[in-house]
């Protein structure tokens, strides 16, 4: 912040463009009391754990509802995207009660853990954190496109899905080669954004100063992201009802963790060093929000539609507009079919590029009105049921002018 701040002031080229066009949030804790008992034990005495939970106990990362496994609930039982949507998905009612508990069940498949809402035993209730109830307010108030949650620890930047899915819920589909990044595990669920994500990570691990280095390994077992600095969380660190999960299903936003380094808590001899570390890869990181494509959904008039839904041809995440119809949707170059729709509108369809520099391609829409609506009121006076079609000339019965009476 105070970098941001001063370059600002000093006319930095780079900084000010990033603060005029963009709008940062930053949040200089999460879990202020985590930090209290990590800073009073001090880098000496401290040991990973320390701080990682808040005073009553909440592993705030963890403490958010689990939606993937509720979408791939309703994916077996081929409910989306018809009757359950691939995107913005509800908070379960149960959640927001003042006394609700978070329930998962658990589960082994290859080690992972799986979290699930259960309502028999075996299963582990979790209280809803207060902090974790303010975070979800604030991601539902303002309509975030990119994000990164700041952990330490470990040196590397994990995506989702955090969720390992179970072999048994994997819909089939034809083997695909494993790349020269990742290992084929089938209990690895990628997001349909996965392309996007890795694009996001690598843009932070290839700026740092020392996450890529072959010869490094991982800060206290082997290294998982194969000297890329990157990696899926369910391939690393399995959980259910994580932040980052959540972000993605509930929001328009892509939320990444960012390791920043091996201590948790550095000596502050240290923090020049860890600063230089990350400096680049923080700056190079928040620029890639301006990476995709954007624009405005408007009516005919020139009125914005709020909650118009933002569907790209090839990706299964759909997107909704702002409550002033603009919308920011990230996409790695290449050429898109984007369509948008909104209830009571008819759907519109473009193709949008997105190019490698820096920079979102505008792409507007303007929606006509449909008749769809009044269609459905129609036919709701008349019982749903097939409306007769009135032949000039002939006459009419007095149920037929019953009902036209009745529509006018």
């Amino acid at each position: 912040m105070q970098f941001l701040c001063k370059e600002y002031q000093d006319g930095n080229p780079r900084v000010r463009s990033l603060v005029t066009e963009t709008r940062i949030h930053l949040v200089p804790s999460l879990n202020p009391d985590g930090y209290e008992l990590a800073r009073e034990a001090g880098s000496e005495l401290g040991n990973w754990a320390l701080g990682h939970w808040t005073e009553e106990g909440y592993d705030l990362f963890e403490n958010f509802p689990d939606l993937a496994s509720a979408l791939w609930a309703a994916e077996e039982r081929r409910l989306v995207p018809h009757k359950f949507p691939n995107h913005h998905i509800p908070i379960p009612e149960h959640y927001l009660t003042e006394d609700a508990t978070v329930s998962h069940g658990t589960g082994h498949s290859g080690g992972a853990v799986m979290g699930r809402w259960c309502l028999t035993p075996p299963c582990l209730p979790r209280q809803v954190a207060v902090e974790t109830r303010a975070v979800m307010a604030w991601m539902d108030k303002n309509p975030f496109v990119l994000g990164a949650n700041l952990q330490g620890g470990e040196k590397l930047v994990s995506y989702p899905f955090d969720t390992a899915r179970p072999v048994s819920e994997t819909p089939a589909a034809a083997p695909r080669p494993p790349d020269d990044y990742e290992d084929d595990n089938p209990e690895l669920q990628e997001t349909p954004d996965h392309a996007i994500f890795r694009w996001l990570a690598i843009s932070y691990a290839s700026a740092h100063l020392t996450m890529t280095e072959t010869f490094r390994g991982g800060c206290h077992t082997q290294d998982m992201t194969n000297a890329m600095g990157i990696v899926q969380g369910a391939k690393w660190h399995p959980r259910a009802g994580s932040m980052n999960d959540f972000s993605y299903l509930h929001t328009n936003c892509l939320e990444l963790s960012i390791y920043l380094g091996c201590d948790k808590f550095p000596h502050e001899s240290e923090l020049q060093q860890e600063w230089e570390n990350n400096k680049e890869s923080l700056l190079t990181f928040m620029e890639q929000v301006h990476r995709g494509i954007k624009g405005l959904v408007t009516d005919q008039q020139g009125e914005p539609i709020a909650n118009a839904t933002i569907v790209v041809g090839g990706i299964k995440h759909n997107i909704k507009t702002a409550s002033g119809g603009d919308y920011w949707r990230i996409l790695n170059p290449g050429e898109y079919r984007v369509l948008a729709r909104a209830e009571g509108y008819n759907p519109s369809v473009k193709t949008c590029s997105v190019f490698y520099d820096i920079g979102a391609t505008q792409c507007n829409f303007v929606l006509s009105r449909s008749n769809w609506k009044r269609i459905r009121e129609i036919m709701a006076m008349n019982g749903n049921r097939p409306i007769r079609r009135i032949v000039p000339g002939r006459p009419m019965t007095p149920r037929e002018r019953m009902r036209l009476r009745m529509r006018l």
